[in-house]
């Protein structure tokens, strides 16, 4: 199999627009300096594990100087996520990508433990299953691949609540889909998830 793609989903680090519940312990600009370290740290991650492509796809466009300079630095490919919840994102991203892969992932960059080696390993479940997960603690999931589009994975989904996880887990089973996860990690999306980040990432 190849080196399959990767496609980072992020929100472009706007302040007051981004990482708004983490305001009340950070202020708006230093949630927003958070999620571009966050951002860098995924694209990071993502070029380490060679994927044959590597795509940032950007809301709510690809304008933000701080997709343009990781796109020229990183030789990323820029695209939008465009319109409707994130399932259809999702969903639209990996019927778009899988007709020239064989297999892709679709990560956030909320998970500071989300690295090289785990995108590796995920990539290489793909060679025996349908599907694989970055299970998050919060009841979300921080990774997903797949090597054909499910759109049953996406479509009423309870996004951004504890039930995302296994509501997924529900579809995988009714598709009949083999599917495999990876040990959990933690997002930063409260300040209480502060703790996970890594020392020096808030200076």
């Amino acid at each position: 199999m190849s080196g399959g793609a990767i496609i980072i989903f992020a929100k472009a680090p706007v302040a007051g627009r981004v990482k708004t519940r983490l305001i009340p312990a950070l202020g708006a600009a230093g949630a927003a300096a958070l999620a571009e370290r966050m951002l860098a740290h995924a694209v990071q991650g993502a070029v380490a594990a060679a994927p044959d492509t590597l795509e940032l796809c950007a809301a709510p466009d690809a304008t933000h100087p701080a997709f343009g300079r990781l796109a020229q630095d990183h030789g990323l490919r820029l695209a939008t996520q465009g319109d409707g919840d994130l399932g259809q994102r999702m969903h639209r991203a990996f019927a778009r990508v899988l007709t020239q892969h064989d297999r892709a992932l679709v990560i956030g960059t909320d998970a500071p433990a989300l690295d090289a080696a785990c995108l590796r390993q995920a990539l290489a479940k793909l060679n025996q299953h349908d599907a694989v997960f970055l299970p998050a603690l919060d009841g979300g999931y921080a990774l997903i691949g797949l090597r054909k589009p499910q759109a049953s994975l996406f479509d009423g989904i309870a996004w951004s609540t504890s039930a995302v996880m296994e509501q997924t887990r529900e579809r995988l089973q009714a598709a009949g889909l083999r599917w495999t996860e990876l040990p959990a990690v933690a997002d930063v999306d409260e300040p209480a998830d502060l703790v996970h980040v890594p020392a020096g990432w808030l200076a």
